[in-house]
Formats: C-alpha cells, structure tokens, sequence
C-alpha cells in the first residue's frame, strides 16, 4: 500500500483513556512477570496506532499546510495529545510499580524500557495538560508562519526554501542579495516570532517547575527520553569544542576563504567553498532516484531491499512548493512499519544529502521493524538516530560520482569541510537554548545579543554585519529545532562526531566499517549511546581529546581532497 492511501481515523480521546485505563488495571492485577509483559505488548499496540494516526495527520498537514482539513486534525491533536499521554501514564506507573518488573527484567526485558517509562512519569502529569495543549498551538503557529513566508527576490515571490538555494550561489553579490531579501522578509514577521519564543520561554519553564524540576532544561532531556548521557557530558562536550575544535575550524574557515579571494568571511560567504561555485547535482530529480536505487543495491542486499521499498510505497516527497513545510525529515508509520522522508528539492547540493542523509534514518527504522526491537527504544536517541543518518552520508561517498561527475571530489571536500563546521555551530544553538530557559526575562533585543556573543565565539571567523535584520544576532529564529524541539540539536553534533570516526574508518577499510556501522543499526537502541559507538570500535564524543584528534584527522583529509 502506498504511504498516500493509509486510512485515517480521528483518535477517540474517550475511547483512548479506557483502553489506558484498563491496561493498567491488567498491569496492577497481574499475577506474575509473563502478564505483566502481555500488558506491555498490549500498550505497545495502543501506542504505534496512536503514533501511526496523529503522524498521518501531521505529515499530510506538512505536505501542504493550506489544507484546512488536515490543519484542523494538526490543530485537535495539538489540543488533545498531552490528555492522551497523560492517559499513558497510568500504564506507565502500574508497570513501574508492580511487584514483578523485576522478575521481568530476569526474563528479558530490557532495563533501558524501564528507565524510558520513568522519564515520561517524570515528565508528564495531569496539572500541565492545558500547558502542553497551548504549547503544541504555538509551535504549530510558528510552524505556519515559516511554511507560509516568502521573499521577494529579483522580481519574484518565492518560497523561503527556493530562496535558500542562492545563498551558496557562487556570485557573492547574488549571495548577498538573497541573505539581504530574506532578513528583510523574516524582519517582517519578527514581532510575532518574538511573541512566540517569549511566551514558549516561559510556558515551558512553567511546566517544568509544576513538575518539580528547577526549569525547563532537566525537563526538556526527560521528554527526549535521555538515558545515555547527562547535562553535564553537554556542558564537557561544549567546553572541548571551544577549546580543541574551534581554533581548527577557525584556521581552516580563513584559509579557505582566503584561496577563494575573500579576507573577511560574512555570513553569506559560509558555504561557499570554490570560486566557480560550488557543485550542484549533475542529474534530474528522477535520474537522482536511479542513481540512489542503484547505489543501495550496491552497497548492501538488506539496503537494496530498503529502498525498493520506500519506492513501492511512494515514500518519498521532495518537490518544493508553496504552502508545503519548509524543512526536510524523515518520519515512521509504525503499524506499516514503514518510513517516509519530506524534503524541498532546490537545485542544490542538499537534494542528495535528501538521498543520504534522511535516507539513513529511513533505513535505520527499516531495520529496526524487521529486527522486532523493543519499540519504545525504537533505533536508540536522538543522538543515535543521526549517527545513523550522518554516518550514511559519508558510506554514500563510494558512489558520490553518480550524483556529482567530475565534481565528486569538490563534493567530497565540501561536505567533509560543512560536516566539520557544523559541530561548532550546532553546539553553539545548544548553548543558546540552555542559555534562554536559565535567563527566561531577557528581552528580545538581549536574547538576539547573546546570539551575536555566541557566534564571535563559536565562529570567530565570520559575521553577519550589513545583512538587514540578520546583522542583529537573529539565525536562531530560523533554525525550527529551537522552537519544535528544544535541546535535540546538541545530538547532531554527538552524532557528527561519530560520523566523522566512520568516515576515517571507511577511508582504511570500506567493508569493515560498513559492517560495523550496520551492527550498529541492528541493535536499535538496546544500549546507551556510548556503550553502542564502543561496541562499534568508535570514541564517544564527550571523551578528552576526541573531538581534536578526530578533528585534526580529518582536517588531513580535507587537505588531501584539495586540487
């Protein structure tokens, strides 16, 4: 069955709160572990219908925001989804507080099912119901906003994510322009983004101390269901990026600036990597779906299958167009055990990384369903999630010439080279983040300061000065994470990291690494993330000295792709 033709059926909130009510019943009662753990699989069934139904409604609503239909469903489960996971808790807290979880444990289950079950009790409860309810309405608010903006650029009306493709143009007065067009069209819906990020702020911080918790930060790590590492590996990992990570990219940024005849790096000049402008796809959209068929069925049986299947299913969306969400992602519908990944195709660079990147992710939950994992672990955090997307990437460069041509190896140097940037700026969003819940009263003009503080010293060698509205420390009202999830982007950088340990590793041993890396897959998220990337012979990010050593290893690489 193809993705577009899943029924779809409004869940029965009423009807949802009894099925809950009596697992727990059945969880309280039961007389010994083997019931217990039916309860389990029980509520296990409850909960993919629920997740496979509201991101029916969700994607449909991201394909095209205009539909009022499927905005009205977007707008009901916004309302009425933290009843629904309240209604879980009661589950949750007669599984937990049964007499035979341990007997269970003996018997196989997983203990890291347990501590996910004690983050959600933690991070739920009735009294912040109509919170969370209000909470979902303003993401979804912001959502629309960016979905619906457009800019004027040249003559034309365009989308914001047609407009992003002249940002690594390779005339830097035509960079310049569109940066400038855009800040100017953000500018004009800046007072209501403001009014957003202000009221989610405090609404959080609201939430988190009817919780018990000091603010939203310990809050937002339980609701991401955070296991494998603390607040503390965080703040470790930031303070190693400035001190082992940010010097590098500092001197590699000028450097290549300079060979590109440009002394003082701004804002629109970040991903420009070559003076003819950097390489762009060779291939039709349809010619780049056979060219990625081809290179799954090269690369691995299991990877061939994967990706026949997401074409059968039409599991693909990457045409831009207006009114359709603006980001790109992969989402999962677990009672078709079956992924689908949304992008915006522009002409650029980031339509395969549409092919390598989120088709890491599909592959990952592809394995996951045909290894029967523990669902709730589904293909591990949020961090293991993307060591699995980002590490395809570079498993990708093997075949990299059936996309670029004679470019491939610019491709090569020039993803390599964002891959290394981006830790740093990553991290600095996370700092960010941290930062505004800590200090919840800062106004917007002191909110857009920190930001500029931040980029002078996570990326001393650029600014934004002379871009309107940008120039005031204003990139952070852009990047959607901030808003839709706060403190995943922090995940990217640990999974960059690894990633980038994969990479050097294929470099030696193709087949070796590969191997590794689909191991890593197949175990979903039954470990924590450190015991995972060790099992897979790789560093955890938050050690001493990784982030320089695999820095400084592949800044040679990077050399050595120079022509």
């Amino acid at each position: 069955m193809k993705v577009s033709q899943y029924p779809y059926k409004r869940i029965d909130p009423a009807a949802f709160r009894a099925e809950c009510a009596a697992l727990a019943e059945e969880a309280k009662n039961a007389p010994d572990a083997q019931s217990l753990l039916a309860a389990r699989e029980k509520a296990v069934a409850l909960i993919k219908h629920l997740v496979t139904t509201t991101t029916t409604a969700e994607l449909r609503f991201c394909l095209n925001t205009a539909d009022e239909y499927y905005l009205g469903e977007k707008e009901f489960y916004d309302e009425k989804m933290p009843e629904l996971q309240v209604a879980l808790l009661d589950f949750y807290k007669a599984f937990l507080a049964s007499e035979h979880v341990d007997a269970a444990l003996r018997d196989g289950l997983n203990p890291l099912v347990v501590k996910q079950y004690e983050c959600s009790v933690r991070s739920s409860d009735p009294k912040i119901v109509k919170d969370a309810a209000k909470e979902n309405r303003l993401v979804t608010r912001y959502v629309k906003i960016m979905s619906d903006l457009t800019v004027e650029f040249r003559g034309e009306t365009l989308p914001f994510t047609v407009v992003k493709k002249y940002f690594a143009d390779k005339d830097r007065e035509t960079r310049k322009e569109a940066y400038c067009a855009f800040g100017k069209a953000l500018e004009a819906v800046s007072d209501e983004i403001d009014d957003i990020f202000d009221q989610l702020i405090h609404l959080r911080n609201k939430m988190a101390r009817k919780l018990g918790y000091d603010n939203f930060i310990p809050l937002g790590y339980d609701r991401l269901g955070r296991v494998g590492f603390t607040r503390a590996q965080t703040d470790v990992f930031a303070e190693n990026v400035l001190s082992e990570y940010v010097p590098l990219i500092d001197e590699m940024k000028r450097s290549i600036g300079k060979k590109i005849g440009i002394d003082a790096l701004k804002l629109y000049d970040n991903d420009s990597w070559f003076v003819s402008g950097n390489p762009a796809p060779t291939g039709t959209p349809e010619e780049m779906f056979a060219a990625a068929k081809d290179m799954y069925h090269d690369m691995d049986a299991d990877a061939g299958k994967f990706f026949d299947s997401m074409l059968q299913a039409d599991a693909f969306d990457v045409l831009s167009r207006k009114g359709k969400w603006g980001g790109g992602f992969c989402t999962s519908f677990p009672d078709y055990r079956q992924p689908f990944i949304l992008a915006n195709f522009n002409g650029t660079s980031a339509d395969v990384d549409v092919l390598t990147h989120e088709a890491g992710h599909a592959f990952a939950d592809y394995m996951m369903y045909r290894q029967n994992n523990d669902y709730e672990l589904n293909v591990g955090g949020m961090e293991t999630a993307e060591t699995h997307s980002m590490s395809m990437e570079f498993f990708c460069w093997k075949y990299i010439e059936r996309f670029f041509g004679d470019r491939a190896r610019d491709y090569k140097f020039m993803h390599l080279g964002d891959s290394l940037t981006f830790i740093p700026y990553g991290t600095m969003v996370d700092r960010f983040q941290h930062i505004m819940y800590e200090k919840e009263n800062l106004t917007p003009a002191e909110r857009k300061a920190v930001w500029r503080e931040l980029e002078k010293m996570y990326r001393p060698y650029m600014d934004a000065d002379g871009i309107p509205y940008l120039e005031q420390g204003t990139r952070w009202q852009y990047q959607m994470h901030i808003f839709e999830q706060p403190f995943y982007y922090i995940d990217y950088c640990f999974a960059q990291t690894a990633a980038l340990q994969f990479l050097l590793a294929s470099q030696e041993n193709y087949a070796d690494a590969f191997g590794r890396y689909k191991k890593l897959l197949l175990q979903g998220g039954g470990k924590t993330f450190a015991e995972l990337l060790t099992e897979a012979g790789l560093r955890p990010p938050f050690t001493k000295g990784v982030l320089k050593e695999t820095g400084e290893r592949a800044r040679k690489l990077l050399d050595t792709l120079q022509k």
